[in-house]
């Protein structure tokens, strides 16, 4: 669940303007590295919009879209031809958890949340990278690239899309 709820965190993370931005789109690349050096590569790209709506597109190594609205995320798995549907126990507005982030240098500030410390690196006013350590002991970084903030997104894009045919499985 921790992972979902960063996946929500990232999404809101802008330090050009963090109090005025409504909209973050971003390409990524999210790197897990274990204890022992084994290293796992994800790519994709991520739009969203204040407070709650996020979209992640994974498209590397395989496609996964991730659907948060609001109280709900969704996952959807096109090779498994299945969709998870999670409900969260309450609404959280993660612009505002982001305001609490402690400026550590001119390009690097941190911020805790549910027990995990996340460190937030920009450049040029610019959120450039996340990183943190998951409950597996795994350190992960995630980098941004193509950043826009503030262009208009449709409510629509954050409504899951599942075909009629996958598997529906709701925790």
């Amino acid at each position: 669940m921790q992972y979902i709820f960063l996946l929500t965190l990232l999404f809101s993370i802008s330090y050009s303007d963090v109090f005025s931005m409504t909209s973050f789109e971003a390409d990524f690349t999210q790197t897990v590295l274990n204890e022992k050096g084994g290293k796992l590569k994800y790519t994709g790209n991520i739009k969203a919009i204040k407070p709650h709506y996020a979209l992640w597109r994974y498209t590397r190594p395989s496609l996964k879209l991730i659907y948060v609205n609001k109280n709900k995320v969704t996952i959807v798995e096109p090779e498994l031809e299945q969709a998870i549907i999670k409900r969260l126990q309450s609404g959280i507005d993660f612009f505002n958890i982001i305001k609490n982030a402690k400026k550590i240098d001119k390009d690097t500030y941190t911020t805790n949340f549910q027990s995990v410390k996340y460190t937030i690196y920009t450049k040029n006013s610019n959120l450039k990278s996340i990183k943190y350590k998951d409950q597996l002991d795994n350190t992960i970084l995630i980098d941004f690239t193509k950043l826009i903030t503030n262009k208009g997104i449709a409510l629509s894009d954050f409504e899951p899309k599942i075909p009629l045919e996958y598997d529906i499985i709701e925790e």
